[in-house]
Formats: structure tokens, C-alpha cells, sequence
């Protein structure tokens, strides 16, 4: 079988950023061949040093899904896509332009790529922030989408213009949503610094974990390699007659229980041995979506 899946090239735009790297990874112990198209803004080639071990079936290429020309040359002997480039929601508050500009157009000159070289299936990953303020939960598929970010607004931008390349060029595409991700990788500072990681190193120079508002804010987390072998499980049925099953489809990915910041946190520095830290509250941030899971 990994005789097989090495014929089989892989793209993941944004391949060298958390989520993205540990979908590199599986992909090529399960055999595949991969390229990973990434401008490192967010992403790390230290993120790539094991898929490197891979040399024959791995190709690294810093560029950025804003340029036509990368993509349509890199699109010219792959099979299938794995779109995880974007920028993020908390970059989007304060350059939503630029955001916008990445998120939407940059999927959509991937889309264009993919449409003129015969792609056999295109999977974009969104948000779950695409759902903003909804009031159901846990959260399906067909709730109603309400982003009030422009991060979430501009992959929402993403998953039209994927379901119209879908109905105009006949690309099979698949939509999933992830929910917050953890794990080695993850990011600890900056814009896309996560909250798991980004409180235990405050932890780890005895500075309190810091708290947006209340901490009554409510996640779904989901373990990152976990998030990887699902986006794989999809590929592999992509490449049966089950593909039928997933086109044009949107699933969510994600553990299914929610969890509030506070309650997170305290339990972080208790597995640390740091109870008496305790939290540091500041005010609420803009467009932070109360619950999502």
C-alpha cells in the first residue's frame, strides 16, 4: 500500500504550520508523497525536520497562495490538495484587509490552480468560527453561519468559493471545520498564539495564565494528531468510489465536549504543581465568540 500511495502527490498549503506539519507528517509515513507550500509568516520549517527525513517523497517550497504563478506551477503534478493557509482570527481584528486578501483571494488562486490542472479532489479547511454567535449546541453542520470576524468571514468567503468551483468546473471539494487543536507545534506567541500553550509558558516563569473577560468562554479542544488522522481518513476515501460520500459535503472535526477558559487553566496549573498562581483577568477582547462546540 505505501508502495502505491508514493505515487499519489499531496499538496498542503500551509504545511508547515501546526496543524498543517502534522498532516506532512502522517501523510508520508502512511507512504504518500508530499509538498508543502508555506511563506513561513506562521508557519516553521523546525516543524518540518522529520517530514525531511522523507527526502525522496518531500518538497518544501516557501511561497505564498497570493501568487498565481507559484500556484499554478506547483499544482502541475499533484492529485490532491490540503488548503490550510490562512491567517488568523486574532490578526484579522487588527489588519482585516490583509486578512481578507489571504484568506479569500488566496484561496481562490488555489481553487483557480486546481480547476487548470485536473485536481482530483480539493479539501479546504475552515473554522469553526465561521459559525460566530449560534445558539444550539453542540454545533452541526447545518447551523447557521454567522462570523463576526473577519477572520471567519473571509473562510467562509473560502467555502463559497469552493462550492462554486464545485458547481462551475465540476472540482470535487470538501469542507471541513475544524475546532481549537492542541499539541506539539502549537503556538505560543504572537497572533496565532493558542491559549493552551501560550498559558503554560507564563506558567513556567511563574506569571499568571492570562484570562480574556469572565473565563466563562466555552471551547471545543481536540488533540492535533487526532485532527490529522481524520484529514487523512478523508483522503483515503477520496481515493475509493466512496469519494462520492464526501463531495461536496461539510463536517465538522472536533471532541464534541465544551470546556470554559477558566476551568482550563485552573486544571493546567494543577497538572503543573502551580495552584497558587491562580489567573490574571483582563478585559474582554473584540468579537470573541462566547461558545463554540
Amino acid at each position: 500500500m505505501q508502495k502505491e500511495n508514493s505515487k499519489v502527490n499531496i499538496l498542503i498549503s500551509g504545511g508547515a504550520g501546526f496543524i498543517g506539519s502534522h498532516l506532512v507528517d502522517l501523510l508520508l509515513e502512511m507512504g504518500y508523497s508530499v509538498t508543502v507550500l508555506d511563506n513561513l509568516i506562521n508557519g516553521s520549517e523546525e516543524n518540518l525536520s522529520k517530514a525531511k527525513n522523507h527526502s525522496s517523497r518531500f518538497e518544501f517550497i516557501q511561497g505564498d497562495i497570493l501568487d498565481s504563478l507559484i500556484c499554478f506551477k506547483i499544482m502541475k503534478n499533484i492529485d490532491y490538495v490540503f488548503h490550510l493557509a490562512c491567517l488568523g482570527v486574532r490578526h484579522s481584528i487588527h489588519s482585516p484587509l490583509e486578512n481578507h486578501k489571504v484568506n479569500a483571494e488566496g484561496t481562490l488562486n488555489l481553487l483557480t490552480a486546481a480547476k487548470n490542472n485536473d485536481i482530483k479532489h480539493f479539501f479546504y479547511i475552515s473554522t469553526s468560527e465561521v459559525y460566530g454567535k449560534t445558539i444550539s449546541f453542540p454545533i452541526s453542520e447545518s447551523a447557521p453561519t454567522n462570523p463576526i470576524t473577519v477572520y471567519g468571514a473571509s473562510k467562509l468567503a473560502g467555502e463559497y468559493y469552493s462550492l462554486a468551483f464545485l458547481e462551475c468546473y465540476k472540482l470535487p471539494v470538501t469542507i471541513m471545520r475544524i475546532f481549537n487543536n492542541y499539541g506539539p507545534r502549537a503556538h505560543y506567541e504572537g497572533d496565532a498564539g493558542e491559549i493552551i500553550p501560550r498559558s503554560i509558558v507564563r506558567a513556567l516563569y511563574n506569571e499568571q495564565p492570562i484570562i480574556f473577560g469572565d473565563g466563562k468562554i466555552t471551547r471545543d479542544f481536540f488533540y492535533v494528531k487526532d485532527t490529522a488522522a481524520v484529514l487523512a481518513q478523508f483522503l483515503l476515501m477520496a481515493q475509493t468510489d466512496r469519494q462520492r460520500e464526501i463531495v461536496a459535503q461539510t463536517f465538522n472535526i472536533g471532541n464534541g465536549t465544551e470546556i470554559n477558559l477558566r476551568d482550563l487553566l485552573l486544571a493546567l496549573l494543577d497538572i503543573m504543581g502551580k495552584p497558587s498562581l491562580g489567573l490574571k483577568y483582563l478585559e474582554s477582547r473584540p468579537a470573541d465568540v462566547p461558545r463554540l462546540w
